[in-house]
């Protein structure tokens, strides 16, 4: 019965460390607000108010998270957001 139960705890554990992977955007000089809410929307899944917000934060303070999941379900929109020209990452 024991084994069970570290195995349940030990799964949970790794599924908790698993979601706390983010996509940061930052600032730039080359892309326009609305380049990057119509990126947001498309790739992030983003609501028009959403990511507009996440736009003025990247421009007010340098950077803002657009996303939080696993880093396999993050990793392609991150590309996604590096292939239309905004600088993000996955942290």
């Amino acid at each position: 019965m024991a084994t069970i139960e570290k195995t349940q705890q030990e799964t949970s554990v790794l599924e908790a460390v698993d979601v706390n992977n983010e996509i940061v955007l930052f600032n730039d000089d080359v892309n326009t607000f609305d380049h990057v809410i119509d990126t947001l929307i498309r790739v992030c899944k983003h609501t028009s108010e959403q990511a507009e917000q996440c736009a003025i934060l990247v421009h007010y303070k340098g950077k803002c998270t657009v996303k939080t999941g696993s880093y396999n379900e993050l990793e392609p929109q991150c590309t996604q957001l590096l292939e239309a020209g905004l600088s993000a990452e996955i942290i």
